[in-house]
């Protein structure tokens, strides 16, 4: 009986020390950093919004251009049709650590009292999330 106890013992203290956290990145870092950049894009930060995603290769400045004046059209957008997103909220994230892959959910609120859900796929590159 001892026996089994000392062995068990062993098996535990063996699982949690080949744990480890250091190596390992919470879901919630794609989570978190899909919101930051959501909401660099309503502070104005269109150029931030457009270099949080992931581009395997550099882009031609007139596309990143393009980009920065779309970005700048959703926000406009947003605050003629529902006086603006008051407020982000993470509802959920499904990270696939094995493909460096998430999907996170958030929840705009609007001004104008109206929620909308949005999913925004994430990958990570290089120990970076950008959005997809």
């Amino acid at each position: 009986m001892k026996r089994n106890k000392i062995i068990i013992l062993s098996l535990a203290v063996m699982a949690l020390v080949s744990c480890d956290p250091g190596k390992r990145q919470s879901p919630d870092v794609a989570a978190l950093t899909a919101k930051a950049y959501y909401e660099q894009l309503l502070q104005g930060r269109y150029e931030d919004w457009v270099d949080a995603h992931y581009q395997p290769e550099k882009i031609p400045a007139s596309y990143r251009e393009q980009l920065i004046a779309n970005a700048k059209m959703f926000v406009g957008q947003q605050k003629e049709e529902h006086h603006g997103i008051d407020s982000i909220r993470i509802a959920s994230a499904q990270t696939d650590s094995v493909h460096h892959v998430s999907n996170v959910f958030l929840t705009f609120f609007y001004g104008d009292s109206i929620h909308e859900d949005i999913v925004v796929p994430m990958i990570q590159v290089n120990g970076n999330w950008y959005m997809k």
